[in-house]
């Protein structure tokens, strides 16, 4: 039987759907691992209640335990401690810089205008502004960068 740090391991091959550089392990959505009588629990937090990927995403997460010779995983979905932008790793945020995403804000946001700026993902530059709340997807904000005259998409800070 594996380990619980295997799995978690293993889980590092299940990509999210609409950003494939970012493992669901390092997007937060894994929230726990347990293994109980030889049966493998993971519990998932979606980013959004009808994330259209939930079904793909265990779907990936059970072809990928299967392919290590794990087949008896329970993926428990839920919602009681909503997901947060928080939980992205530091691993995960460099890996959506470099994807062209600008990671999301960390922490508690008082102030509502430091949603309005983000960091270019190209550049590094601060001179941009909001051009639109809603991106190619849900978790995402459009952004304009000044500097170098190019649009970016944000992760919303959740």
């Amino acid at each position: 039987m594996p380990t619980v740090p295997e799995i978690y391991h293993w889980l590092e091959e299940v990509k999210d759907p609409e950003i494939p550089v970012l493992s669901l392990v390092d997007l937060g959505v894994i929230t726990s691992v347990a293994i109980h009588d030889g049966k493998v629990q993971i519990e998932m937090t979606p980013t959004f209640v009808g994330c259209p990927a939930l079904d793909l995403m265990q779907q990936e997460i059970t072809e990928a335990l299967a392919h290590h010779n794990v087949h008896d995983v329970h993926i428990v979905i839920q919602y009681h401690a909503p997901w947060s932008s928080d939980r992205i790793t530091e691993k995960g945020r460099r890996a959506l810089q470099a994807f062209g995403l600008a990671p999301p804000v960390s922490g508690v946001v008082t102030d509502l205008d430091i949603l309005e700026k983000s960091t270019c993902p190209r550049c590094q530059g601060s001179n941009t502004e909001l051009r639109n709340l809603f991106g190619a997807t849900r978790c995402r904000s459009i952004h304009y960068c000044y500097d170098c005259r190019e649009a970016f998409e944000q992760f919303k800070t959740l």
